[in-house]
């Protein structure tokens, strides 16, 4: 049966349709916010997934050009292929949304898809989409603990704002995306200008207030529209669930006993250590199997669950002793060490170490030409700054094939590059196209924080001249759930691997000492409160301001200048009427300026031209070029001109490129001349000066002018006003 649901959210109706579309998946929904309209299905396989040892949830974000009125602007492929990077990222920030409230235990393959169906150019599909997916998910039979709900925050002339068009986003300082329910954070996802911490803390607490409001909202739905949840029954036989539990007491055993000699005895600082402890803890435990007859079909099961119990343990001794098992204080950074002009002939490189993670980052400099083109279903525009972000197998200590870029990869470059990106210099005053490319070297905690400082430091290595240093950390938690929040939390600083497990987080602040510009959290909690965002934000701040000391003594400020292996850009400005002049007919002059001096030139609509180059001489010789093309000639000025003509009345003189003057036979000497060929030649250089320019534009020059006594008249020219320049009637004249 067909429904139809309205509510108001930031003063637009949001509107849910239920059994309209996608009969056959669990769940399915049409929401449209504006005119935006995304269709969100959820459908759970009918058997469990044998093998694995995590929850197969999959989210897809998919972006059809119809939506938008488009047809794909490739040449050769017209319909979507892969998704850009844009949907890849929406789909991971549901994906992290709706994650933390399914059983993490279950092992059906969940899918949710959410295709945008049409949009409007004022409201962004991520939204609706992310709802869509909270109630198409409440409203099936598949088990989840929802509903979720979430919103964007801007700050437009100093406010917040719910939910801000794309023409308020356009002028906005803050871009927050924030996810939750029950007064509880799921998800966040942030980019800032600098943005002072308290007014992103009131921005939080607004976004809560508007998803408990839409929370309601969706239990409305499924009251009446809802399916019983599935109980998902154990296909093991009764005699097998025994033996499981068997399993389970002897694993819980042998982990409580065993844990603090392999663990707590000693710091594991290095990765090696730690990796080492949870194969002898494993050993140990292979060994009481054996002891007790445990069969080899069940003992994995056992060892799956010692790993979630380590990683409990681990999360207890923070919370009962503040002991971590490295030995580090709770807001001790790991050793930091910095680099830079690591790799010879690239325009800029460093290396940023934190403990065992290691980040390389290059910078390499480009012309306004090699931007990058985008075209998505939302966007036809150009990108001057990327980052992009590796992660080789090598950097885990695994060997594996190198496939396409992940949405991991995607995801780590887009933070640190939106991180970045508010301290870069305007393209005004540095008209380079930027790429910076993090390679990970080691892993070992929050790689994309490690990212983010190496890149800061190689792009102060190439000379770039950022507004200020950033850096970032990921903090993270050790807590125990209570029946109104938690019952008990601890903040770390500068997690590591067995760190961030369940009851944990990891949040991700980019930013200076005064202010964020990014953030990305996501959690294995039912949600974070307020308390623990808010001092989350304090031990970030501290850890930044450390971590950006030990890059100052490394590189205090920006290179004075670039590699010599960089291109140089010099921007210009001319009048728009003359961009014709600089490229000619076909391209011919353009082409000729590129041919000859070797240089790239990139010209904008407004007049703006960009001339790159890697030799100094060549850039400066296509300027000058360009200049003698454009430049507007005024009465007055005097110039080296050339002839190029010559006729009976006088002769033409270039004065500046493409543009030529008539020096008449009157006006060449303080004497009579009787022919121009008796001074000049085709190809003599003489020096000229502009008498006037016409009401046709047509431009009169002067060789006299420029003799002793020039500026008087000669006695046998004193009335020529008559005289035609070619001795034919004046009305005959043509333009030159």
């Amino acid at each position: 049966m067909t429904m139809e649901f309205t509510t108001d959210v930031a003063g637009k109706k949001l509107i849910v349709k239920t059994g309209e579309v996608a009969g056959q998946a669990n769940g399915a929904c049409l929401v449209q916010y504006g005119e935006t309209t995304v269709l969100a299905t959820a459908v759970m396989g009918d058997k469990e997934q044998e093998g694995m040892d995590y929850f197969p949830l999959m989210v897809e974000y998919e972006e059809r050009f119809y939506a938008a009125g488009k047809i794909k602007g490739s040449r050769f492929i017209k319909r979507e292929t892969r998704p850009p990077d844009e949907a890849i990222l929406i789909g991971r920030l549901i994906d992290r949304s709706i994650r933390p409230l399914f059983d993490q235990d279950m092992r059906r393959s969940v899918q949710v898809i959410l295709t945008v169906l049409s949009i409007d150019h004022e409201n962004d599909p991520d939204i609706p989409a992310l709802l869509g997916a909270s109630i198409a998910l409440h409203m099936s039979n598949i088990p989840w603990n929802g509903p979720i709900a979430g919103v964007r925050i801007g700050q437009v002339d100093g406010e917040l704002v719910v939910n801000p068009t794309q023409t308020q986003r356009a002028t906005s300082n803050l871009d927050l995306m924030i996810c939750g329910m029950n007064k509880r954070v799921l998800m966040i996802e942030a980019g800032a200008q600098e943005i002072e911490a308290d007014v992103m803390y009131k921005a939080m607490e607004l976004g809560a207030e508007e998803f408990e409001k839409i929370n309601k909202f969706i239990e409305e739905i499924r009251e009446k529209t809802g399916k019983p949840k599935m109980v998902l029954v154990s296909p093991l036989s009764p005699e097998d669930i025994v033996a499981k539990e068997e399993v389970k007491k002897i694993t819980e055993e042998v982990v409580k006993a065993e844990m603090p000699k392999y663990f707590f005895d000693h710091p594991l600082k290095m990765k090696e250590d730690r990796v080492g402890a949870k194969k002898k803890l494993i050993a140990r435990l292979e060994e009481v199997f054996i002891e007790k007859n445990i069969g080899k079909d069940r003992r994995g099961k056992g060892f799956d669950y010692a790993m979630k119990l380590i990683y409990q343990e681990i999360s207890q001794a923070i919370l009962d002793r503040d002991q971590r098992i490295d030995g580090r204080k709770l807001d001790e950074l790991r050793e930091i060490s910095c680099q830079v002009g690591v790799l010879p002939r690239v325009h800029g490189s460093a290396i940023f170490s934190r403990g065992e993670t290691q980040v390389l980052s290059v910078v390499t400099l480009g012309g306004p030409g090699m931007e990058q083109y985008l075209d998505t279903m939302e966007d036809s525009s150009r990108k001057r700054y990327m980052h992009h972000y590796n992660f080789p197998p090598f950097c885990s200590g695994e060997a594996g094939p190198l496939r396409q870029t992940g949405r991991r990869e995607v995801g780590h470059g887009a933070l640190a590059e939106k991180g970045i990106l508010p301290i870069l210099p305007d393209k005004e005053n540095f008209p380079y196209t930027l790429r910076l490319v993090s390679e990970v070297l080691s892993s070992n905690g929050s790689t994309s924080m490690a990212a983010t400082c190496a890149s800061v430091l190689s792009s102060m290595d190439a000379g770039i001249p950022i507004k200020k240093l950033v850096s970032g950390i990921a903090v993270g938690l050790a807590s125990e759930e209570g029946d109104n929040g938690f019952k008990k939390y601890k903040i770390i600083t500068d997690i590591q691997d067995l760190e961030d497990g369940p009851g944990g987080m990891d949040f991700k602040i980019i930013g200076t000492p005064t202010g964020i510009t990014a953030i990305q959290m996501d959690t294995k909690t039912k949600g974070l409160t307020f308390d623990v965002i808010k001092e989350t934000f304090q031990a970030s701040a501290n850890a930044r301001v450390k971590i950006l000391e030990k890059m100052t003594q490394v590189m205090p400020q920006p290179r004075a200048d670039f590699s010599p292996y960089a291109p140089r850009v010099t921007m210009i400005k001319i009048n728009p009427d003359k961009i014709r002049d600089v490229v000619g007919p076909g391209g011919k002059v353009i082409n000729e300026i590129v041919a000859q001096t070797g240089s790239t030139i990139d010209i904008e609509q407004d007049g703006t031209i960009m001339v790159t180059s890697l030799n100094e001489e060549s850039k400066n010789k296509a300027i000058e070029w360009i200049k003698n093309i454009t430049h507007e000639v005024k009465a007055g000025e005097i110039f080296q001109g050339k002839i190029t003509r010559i006729m009976d009345f006088g002769a033409f003189a270039e004065v500046v490129h493409g543009q030529e003057g008539l020096i008449h036979v009157s006006e060449m000497a303080n004497y009579r001349v009787e022919h121009p060929d008796d001074l000049v030649k085709v190809g003599d250089i003489v020096p000229v000066k502009v008498m006037e320019i016409d009401r046709q534009g047509r431009i009169n020059l002067s060789m006299r002018a420029l003799l002793e006594g020039g500026d008087q008249p000669r006695p046998a020219d004193r009335d020529r006003s008559d005289r035609p320049r070619s001795g034919r009637p004046s009305n005959d004249r043509k333009r030159y």
